[in-house]
C-alpha cells in the first residue's frame, strides 16, 4: 500500500460507505477516455461515467485546455455583484439548447442545491406575489438529492430515514410504473391546489430510485395539468440532461416545457462541480423590484466559477458536435444488442433502455442494501469493468466515447458473473 493510499485509510470518509465492512477503496491514479487506471497500472472500463458525470472521456485534452486557459486569467470572484465572460456566455449558451422559456440562469455547485434552488424559488415567487403557497407534490421512488430540501422531495428510503423527523412534508404522486399519477394530480390541485407551489419530477426517468422508466404522455400530462392550474412544473435534469436520454434533455423527448430545471453531473463533461437551475422569465421578473426584501437570498460561495463555467461551454461545444449525436446512437443500438443477450437469463427481469441508459433487474433481494449488486461491482472490477449496481438494479451509463465493442464487452462480463449464480 502506498503512503497516499494509507492516509486515505486512515483519515478520509468516503461516500455511501460502510467503513465497518467496506473494501479499502481502488485507488485510481489517471483516466483515459472511457477508462480509469488504478496504482497497479490495471485499467477500468467506467461503464457508470463515474457517478453519471463523464459526457466525452476521462482527461479529454479540449475540456483540459480550456481549464487550464481559464485558470491563467481568472479562477474564481464573488459572483454577488460581479459577473465574468465564461458564465455570461455560459448562461446565453445554456438558454439556446433548453426547452423554450427558460430564459433565466442561476448558479450553484451541484445537483442537490440545483434542486434546493428551484424549490426555493417556486416557494418564494408565491411569497412575492402576496400568497402563502408551500406545499410540493413529487413522485414516489424520487430521488432529488442529499441535503434536506432535496431529501425532502425524495422519497422515503434507507438514504433518508435518518432525518425523517426534520423534512417537510409532501405530497405523493404515484410512481408511473406502479400507478396513476395524473388521476392523483387532478385529485390534489381539485383538493390543494390553492396550497401547491410546484411540482416536481424526473423526467422519464426515476434514476437513483430504481433506474425506473416511465413514458411521456405521463409527463405530457403533468406539464398540461400543472399549466392549467398555474403551478410551476420542476423537472430534475441532474441525472437526464446532456443527451443521456437521446436528446439534449429528457423534457425534449416529450415536447415538454417545464417552468424550472434542475441540471449538474455532466454539465462540465464531469471535470469540475457546477449546479444550475433555469428559470422562465415569468418567474424571474417575481423577484425584479426596488423592494430588497423581494431578492432570492440563496447563494453559494463558488457560484458561477470561472474554471467550471469554462469545463461547460467546452463540454455543451462538444455534445452539439455532430459526432456526439452519432456516438449516442452507436450506444443505444450497443445496448439494444446487450440487453438481448441478457435477458434470457432467468435472473434477469424488466430489461429496459432511454437513449444511452441501459438497466435491468435481478431477482436476488430486492432494494438498494440487496447484496448482489456489491457482489456483481466486485466480480466487474476484477474483470476490468466499473459497475456500481443500485442494489439489485443493474445499470450501464458509459461516456460518449465508448465503443459498440467495448458495450458488448461489459454485458460479456454481466453474462460470465450470471453464469455463477
Amino acid at each position: 500500500m502506498s503512503t497516499w493510499q494509507a492516509l486515505d485509510e486512515r483519515f478520509v470518509w468516503h461516500p455511501y460507505t460502510q467503513h465497518g465492512i467496506a473494501p479499502r477503496a481502488t485507488p485510481i491514479v489517471r483516466g483515459e477516455g472511457a477508462y480509469l487506471v488504478d496504482a497497479d497500472g490495471n485499467r477500468l472500463l467506467d461503464a457508470i461515467s463515474s457517478w453519471w458525470v463523464n459526457l466525452h472521456g476521462h482527461a479529454h485534452p479540449e475540456i483540459a485546455d480550456a481549464i487550464a486557459q481559464q485558470a491563467r486569467s481568472l479562477e474564481q470572484v464573488i459572483f454577488a455583484g460581479f459577473t465574468h465572460e465564461p458564465a455570461a456566455r455560459l448562461a446565453a449558451e445554456l438558454v439556446e439548447v433548453l426547452p423554450d422559456g427558460l430564459e433565466r440562469i442561476f448558479f450553484s455547485d451541484d445537483g442537490s442545491t440545483a434542486v434546493e434552488v428551484a424549490i426555493k424559488i417556486a416557494i418564494q415567487s408565491w411569497r412575492n406575489r402576496g400568497e402563502r403557497r408551500t406545499l410540493i407534490a413529487a413522485l414516489d421512488n424520487a430521488y432529488h438529492g442529499d441535503t434536506f430540501g432535496a431529501m425532502s422531495a425524495s422519497a422515503p428510503s434507507v438514504f433518508t430515514e435518518a432525518f425523517g423527523d426534520h423534512l417537510f412534508q409532501v405530497a405523493r404522486l404515484p410512481d408511473p410504473i406502479e400507478g396513476d399519477p395524473l388521476d392523483a394530480l387532478d385529485r390534489l390541485i381539485e383538493t390543494r391546489g390553492g396550497e401547491l407551489a410546484a411540482v416536481i419530477v424526473e423526467p422519464l426517468l426515476l434514476a437513483a430510485g430504481g433506474m425506473r422508466m416511465y413514458g411521456e404522455d405521463v409527463l405530457r400530462g403533468i406539464r398540461e395539468r400543472t399549466r392549467a392550474a398555474g403551478i410551476p412544473l420542476i423537472a430534475d435534469e441532474v441525472a437526464t440532461g446532456f443527451g443521456r436520454t437521446g436528446p439534449m434533455f429528457a423534457c425534449d423527448r416529450a415536447g415538454v416545457a417545464p417552468d424550472l430545471v434542475c441540471m449538474s453531473k455532466g454539465v462540465t463533461g464531469g471535470f469540475l462541480p457546477l449546479g444550475v437551475t433555469a428559470a422562465t422569465a415569468e418567474l424571474f421578473e417575481t423577484f425584479r423590484s426596488p423592494d430588497r426584501a423581494l431578492t432570492f437570498f440563496h447563494g453559494h460561495s463558488f457560484t458561477g466559477n470561472p474554471l467550471a463555467c469554462a469545463a461547460a461551454r467546452t463540454s455543451l461545444r462538444l455534445l452539439l458536435d455532430p459526432a456526439c449525436a452519432k456516438a449516442r446512437v452507436a450506444i443505444e443500438a450497443a445496448h439494444e444488442d446487450g440487453l438481448a443477450r441478457v435477458a434470457s437469463h432467468p435472473m434477469v427481469t424488466r430489461p429496459r433502455l432511454l437513449g444511452t441508459i441501459a438497466a435491468f433487474d435481478l431477482e436476488a433481494g430486492e432494494g438498494y442494501l440487496a447484496p448482489v449488486g456489491r457482489e456483481l461491482a466486485a466480480f466487474a472490477r476484477g474483470e476490468g469493468v466499473l459497475l456500481r449496481p443500485l442494489g439489485n438494479v443493474v445499470y450501464l451509463i458509459p461516456p460518449y466515447c465508448v465503443t459498440p465493442d467495448e458495450i458488448g464487452g461489459v454485458y460479456g462480463v454481466i453474462e460470465r458473473f450470471l453464469e455463477t449464480r
